[in-house]
């Protein structure tokens, strides 16, 4: 029996920043590649025009229920009524606000199981947040969407010699002053376990987790910090109770280093900054973030809206691309 095709749904974001271009871009380089259907979310002008301006010729196609799409790859549909003003400046509320809508319109179709997988191009927090709404980050907005607490980020990526790095997070957009408050045993014990699970989604032989401490040198036995003593040990040895093959708390100067090695297949980080600097050290153009825990597939490029590039045509397309791949890869697992 022949395999459907799969139904990939790509958000636009910011339309005044890169993600509509970076997303035209990767679906021109995908779609002679693979026999999956795109549904871009966002306005369908902008999105005509920036694709007659790129040269790209995509055939666009109104969407309008997956049953009437026979014959088409590209399509696009507008969350909201009235068509987008052309050149907004950048992180324009009209445009913030059109960036939630296509978020909603997305994480729902997901949940009604018309996509196969969700790809979020970026938006700009700062704008949104100026437009009236109250936003964390995607991942936080999907996860709300979907009545999930029990979700964790993790980004992934490739250096120049193919070698992998997976890194989740324990915590997420946190101030630094305010994370040893927020870490507890049971994030930790989430992140560890949504990373495991991960490996196993991505058809790896082994899931081995490394996790890193929180302070220089992993504490250096409570002379730096005791949350590597009262949380984050406790935590992992709880874990490898559990049966999770896992080992920390490691120094976070050393432990990036041996994963990207092979030594282990995920790392878990403690905040933001401890996980994404390494690993967009090594894989800036082609990361991915990739949401764990959701009842559905979300991916999304490692980067942001770039608006001092944006309309310039010089957006690189390696992260979204990366993305796509990612998740076409789970969809197809999935089924």
């Amino acid at each position: 029996m022949r395999t459907m095709k799969k139904w990939i749904g790509i958000t636009l974001g910011d339309v005044t920043g890169i993600g509509p271009e970076v997303a035209l871009k990767a679906i021109a380089a995908e779609g002679p590649v693979d026999e999956a259907r795109y549904l871009l979310i966002g306005d369908e002008y902008s999105a005509r025009r920036l694709n007659a301006s790129l040269n790209l010729n995509l055939p666009l196609k109104p969407f309008t229920g997956a049953g009437s799409c026979a014959g088409g790859k590209f399509f696009i549909i507008s969350p909201l009524a009235d068509p987008l003003p052309e050149n907004m400046p950048a992180g324009s509320p009209l445009a913030a606000n059109a960036a939630v809508a296509a978020l909603h319109d997305g994480g729902h179709r997901c949940l009604r199981g018309e996509l196969d997988a969700i790809v979020t191009a970026p938006v700009n927090k700062q704008a949104i947040i100026r437009a009236g709404h109250k936003f964390i980050g995607q991942t936080e907005f999907l996860s709300e969407l979907a009545g999930t607490r029990h979700t964790a980020m993790m980004l992934l990526g490739t250096d120049d010699r193919g070698r992998w790095l997976r890194v989740a997070l324990a915590t997420v957009h946190v101030a630094i002053k305010s994370v040893p408050g927020k870490l507890t045993a049971e994030k930790i014990a989430l992140a560890i376990e949504l990373a495991a699970r991960a490996c196993v989604d991505l058809g790896l032989p082994r899931a081995k987790i490394a996790v890193a401490g929180l302070n220089p040198h992993a504490g250096e036995g409570g002379e730096f910090g005791d949350e590597e003593i009262t949380t984050i040990g406790p935590t992992v040895q709880a874990m490898q109770q559990r049966g999770f093959d896992v080992v920390g708390p490691l120094s976070g100067d050393t432990v990036f280093h041996y994963a990207l090695k092979g030594e282990f297949d995920a790392v878990v980080a403690m905040y933001h900054d401890q996980g994404l600097a390494p690993l967009k050290a090594v894989a800036f153009d082609s990361g991915i973030n990739w949401t764990l825990g959701l009842p559905f597939i979300r991916t999304s490029p490692d980067h942001g809206t770039a608006y001092d590039i944006a309309g310039k045509g010089l957006a690189n397309p390696g992260s979204m691309i990366a993305a796509i791949r990612l998740a076409k890869q789970l969809a197809k697992n999935n089924q």
